[in-house]
């Protein structure tokens, strides 16, 4: 059974609701996958970003062009883009970033950020390693320790099924919520004007404030369409063993927004920018000073496009969250024969990131066309709303352990902070586009604040 179809409708009447009609583009998808519906939701995000680019071009007057998704690659760049050439790839997860037993249930902790780690810990009498961890955990209540950790700033959800968070005051807003939510206003024209060539976004500044992984992923497809890429970090962040994929095509500077020089510095930034792109929960650039009346103030053509975990209503708007949680909460991920097993690969991330991309391209078509979109809005939770809707759960996904379709051969070799790589094809062509990384991967913080001087 193929669930393709469905998501690519609902997807492609969400990113038309912004009020410009899309083309017909042929998107052809080739190769197969083990992973079902998980696959489906991944290809039909990267075809829907795809299109939007393809649809870009054809204002432009542009031949219609053929697109060609292919469902191995899209699968082998939503684990990892690249093969290391001659090092070990560091571990993805923390020690104490597992799931837990407790008296009555399960609960799952995300510590891979230092601070997240140090507030999950203290909750627990900073237990010296996972297993006495485990042994504390076992005589909590999931629901009073998920509260617990969050309350002193950490990250930590209970696992619930599917039918828990249907009726769970979170879970209802957030399938009431649009796929993508488009904010309207009064806009002064974009600066931006695209150009006919291969690079349809070429000249675009995005300025990024993501981090792992789903805005990152996003801002890496409009970078590999030619956008110049500008990602912020706080001075003590780590995207960890994903900054390889993670970072390419950026530029990656530092800035400590909470000092005064910075913030000028990032005010600048913003008055540049021709698109933001933000992971900040609902309320985290507010609190940072940079809610939406100063960025207008800033740059009133600005359009910002933001994600967050758990949506953008509900009592959990404003929860710290990842992918591995809202799996969990969410009911995606089930216990099955004894053992907590999520969807293959964070799905979530990669879905929405995409779709991020694809939101920002849409946004920028009706920008051009005269329509004022002040912003785009989406969650990894609505993305999970959609495998839900199809009563898609980990117990229903193929476990087989798949073998993709990629050769090796024919890969390009690049230099990155970490060492030589060689790195997979892109997963989608768009015939008169192709996509490409001007800006090997780079650790973060490792350029001045500034946009690049072109492409």
């Amino acid at each position: 059974m193929t669930y393709l179809a469905g998501f690519s409708r609902r997807i492609a009447e969400a990113l038309g609701s912004v009020g410009v009609p899309s083309p017909e583009i042929g998107v052809q998808v080739v190769g197969s996958s083990s992973y079902g519906a998980v696959s489906d939701l991944a290809v039909a995000a990267v075809a829907a970003a795809s299109a939007a680019a393809g649809s870009l071009n054809v204002d432009l007057g542009e031949p219609v062009h053929q697109i060609v998704v292919d469902r191995p690659l899209v699968d082998q760049w939503c684990v990892r883009g690249y093969e290391p050439d001659g090092w070990t790839v560091p571990a993805v997860w923390d020690e104490f970033a597992r799931d837990y037993r407790t008296v009555d249930g399960w609960i799952r902790f995300h510590t891979n950020a230092p601070h997240h780690r140090a507030a999950a810990l203290a909750v627990l009498g900073h237990p010296p390693t996972s297993g006495s961890a485990a042994r504390r955990i076992a005589d909590w209540s999931a629901e009073e320790l998920e509260a617990a950790v969050y309350q002193a700033g950490g990250c930590a959800v209970e696992l619930r099924t599917a039918g828990q968070w249907r009726k769970h005051r979170q879970g209802r807003a957030v399938a009431a919520e649009p796929i993508v939510g488009w904010e309207y206003d009064e806009l002064p024209a974009l600066a931006w004007r695209p150009t006919r060539s291969a690079r349809p976004l070429g000249g675009l500044k995005v300025l990024d404030l993501t981090r792992v992984i789903a805005g990152p992923v996003a801002t890496r497809f409009l970078a590999g369409l030619g956008a110049d890429v500008l990602r912020i970090d706080p001075p003590s962040w780590s995207d960890g063993a994903l900054e390889v994929d993670m970072t390419l095509g950026k530029r990656c500077a530092g800035l400590d927004l909470h000092t005064q020089v910075d913030r000028e510095v990032f005010s600048g930034l913003v008055g540049e920018a021709d698109v933001l792109v933000h992971g900040y929960r609902a309320d985290a650039l507010d609190k940072l000073g940079f809610g939406r009346s100063t960025l207008t103030s800033l740059n009133p053509r600005l359009t910002t496009v933001g994600l967050n975990a758990f949506g953008w209503t509900g009592p959990w708007r404003n929860r710290r969250g990842f992918d591995s949680l809202v799996q969990r909460s969410s009911g995606l991920a089930e216990v099955v024969d004894g053992h907590v097993v999520p969807m293959p690969y964070q799905i979530l991330d990669h879905a929405t990131g995409y779709l991020t991309a694809a939101a920002t391209i849409q946004a920028l078509r009706a920008r051009l066309a005269g329509v004022g979109v002040r912003s785009a809005r989406l969650s990894l939770a609505r993305q999970a709303q959609l495998l839900l809707d199809a009563n898609v759960t980990s117990s229903t996904v193929d476990r087989a352990v798949e073998t993709f379709s990629t050769s090796i051969d024919g890969q390009l070799s690049e230099s990155s902070h970490l060492g030589r790589v060689r790195r997979y094809r892109p997963p989608v062509e768009i015939a008169g586009s192709p996509m490409a990384w001007n800006v090997p991967a780079a650790g973060v913080r490792s350029a001045e604040p500034m946009f690049s001087s072109g492409y």
